[in-house]
């Protein structure tokens, strides 16, 4: 019991003495807890403080800068106010003195006013006076010729209006004549003109007739077994087609439509490039040649309208003019001769004051019936009159193409203009071309003409075809034959040939007595004198 009451009493005192303890910690923590806050009470008043005095510093320094601005406007209001007030004054000031001009100006107007009121006074008198006299004057002569008034009046109309007219046809031969003088120079000059400003230079393009086989396989191909790709191609696109001789790489394209030409030159071209050719190919080449040939051809007509600035036009027209793409006349393509000559035209028409957009119309339609006129009977300026006439074009227009190779009567200054351009167009060097074939063939066609007729020694035809020179046999032929016969070898030249520009027939007929005297006869003379002497 006693040991059980010592340890309760320990245990007693062990926790009174916790307790003390934990009591005595508790009071230094809490005294180090509010030693704590009341040193983060101080630090924060003391920022406080500080933050409170730099607040202050801030707004004493933006109310000072916001003072300072507002002195700065008011100052700056006060000087523009009275810049404001030293203008009104200047505007009152220039008010004033053009018050005072008005004032000026007013009075003398009012003076001006009064002079026009007096002179117009003074002109009516002078005009009551001038009647007076005239009427003197009209009684006067009727008295001194025994007229009346009317038949005096009627007498001095029928003497001015004699002199008038006396003048007036000297004034009109004067002018004529120099009309007369300076139309041929001021023509060539107009001429010259147009030509070395109106053309625009524009490649020329060569169109092929042949197409170029690279290899023996493909040229197999294209034939076809026993000929039979070659005869398809020859039906789709109705031409002939022959390979050269001693050439097997280049195949000639046969016919006299140059549009088919096109075709069948296109759809070679994209099977040998394509290297695939049976028959289905080939009449899918065929088939899109078409296609784009006729879209090329109205894609063309459209450039040039547009390039010539012509106005609108019929897409039938435009596909025909395309189609002069492929036509040549005497080696001269003609879609450029035709765009020469409607260039050539409106520029002749624009220095004459014409209308130039009509006259580059006219220009342009002058040949469009050579795009078909390998289809169609008849002439081509037939068939480009009808064609123009069918779509509506402009009389002037089917004019100048009816009449620019003097087929018909010319009836508009346009014609005129559309023909002479087409002569520049054509005549101009390097213009026209032909093959040597056809040029050797025409020499001796006018060489043969001349030689048919009866009494010709020998003909010549020279500078290239324009002149042909005939030698006739005098003893069968006097000077009216010859005349004669120079007419007739023309007459046959114009009915049987066709030929570029003008030939010249020059016929010459020349005697000649010709007498030789050689060494042998006076060596004779001399022995005979010799003789004689002996």
């Amino acid at each position: 019991m006693l040991i059980t009451g010592l340890i309760i009493g320990l245990l007693v005192i062990g926790l009174v003495l916790g307790y003390l303890v934990r009591q005595h910690k508790h009071r230094q923590e809490l005294m180090a807890v509010q030693a704590q806050a009341r040193d983060i009470i101080a630090q924060a008043t003391e920022k406080a403080k500080k933050q409170v005095s730099k607040l202050q510093a801030d707004s004493r320094h933006d109310t000072l800068a916001y003072q300072q601005s507002v002195k700065d406007e008011l100052t700056e209001q006060q000087s523009d106010i009275a810049v404001r007030e030293q203008r009104r004054q200047q505007r009152e000031q220039l008010l004033g003195q053009m018050a005072v001009r008005l004032d000026d100006q007013t009075a003398m107007l009012d003076e001006r006013s009064q002079a026009n009121r007096d002179q117009r006074q003074a002109i009516h008198l002078l005009h009551d006076q001038a009647t007076t006299l005239r009427e003197d004057r009209e009684k006067t002569l009727a008295d001194r010729a025994e007229l009346d008034v009317k038949g005096a009046q009627d007498t001095v109309l029928q003497h001015t209006e004699l002199e008038l007219k006396r003048d007036r046809d000297v004034e009109i031969k004067a002018l004529n004549d120099n009309a007369v003088a300076s139309a041929e120079r001021w023509a060539k000059d107009v001429v010259l003109s147009a030509t070395e400003s109106g053309p625009q230079d524009l490649p020329k393009e060569h169109m092929e007739h042949t197409v170029v086989v690279p290899n023996g396989e493909i040229r197999s191909k294209i034939i076809g077994r026993d000929g039979q790709h070659i005869r398809l191609l020859e039906t789709l696109t109705g031409t002939d087609l022959i390979f050269v001789p001693d050439d097997n790489s280049t195949l000639f394209i046969s016919t006299h439509d140059p549009i088919r030409r096109e075709v069948a030159r296109v759809a070679l071209t994209n099977l040998i490039a394509s290297r695939r050719i049976s028959a289905n190919q080939i009449e899918t080449q065929v088939e899109n040649a078409q296609r784009d040939v006729n879209h090329s051809l109205w894609e063309t007509g459209e450039q040039t309208v547009s390039l010539l600035h012509v106005g609108w036009m019929h897409p039938d027209l435009m596909k025909l003019i395309g189609r002069l793409k492929y036509r040549t006349s005497y080696g001269q393509n003609v879609l450029l001769h035709s765009i020469e000559v409607a260039q050539l035209t409106g520029a002749m028409a624009a220095r004459l004051g014409y209308n130039t957009r009509l006259a580059r119309r006219a220009g342009l339609l002058h040949d469009i019936g050579k795009a078909i006129d390998h289809e169609v009977e008849g002439t081509h300026v037939e068939i480009g009159t009808e064609f123009a006439q069918k779509y509506g074009e402009d009389e002037v227009v089917i004019n100048a193409i009816a009449a620019h190779h003097g087929d018909v009567e010319k009836t508009s200054p346009l014609s005129d203009l559309v023909a002479a351009a087409d002569a520049v167009s054509g005549a101009r060097p390097g213009a026209r071309s032909e093959s040597v074939e056809d040029y050797i063939n025409r020499l001796r066609a006018l060489e043969q003409i001349a030689n048919e007729q009866t009494g010709v020694a020998e003909s010549y035809a020279i500078q290239a075809g324009r002149e042909l020179r005939i030698v006739v046999k005098p003893q069968e032929l006097d000077d009216q034959a010859a005349a004669n016969l120079t007419k007739e070898v023309a007459k046959q030249i114009e009915d049987k040939l066709t030929y570029p520009g003008k030939i010249k027939v020059t016929t010459i007929r020349q005697l000649a007595a010709v007498e030789y005297i050689g060494d042998e006869k006076k060596k004779k003379k001399k022995r005979k004198k010799k003789a004689a002497n002996e």
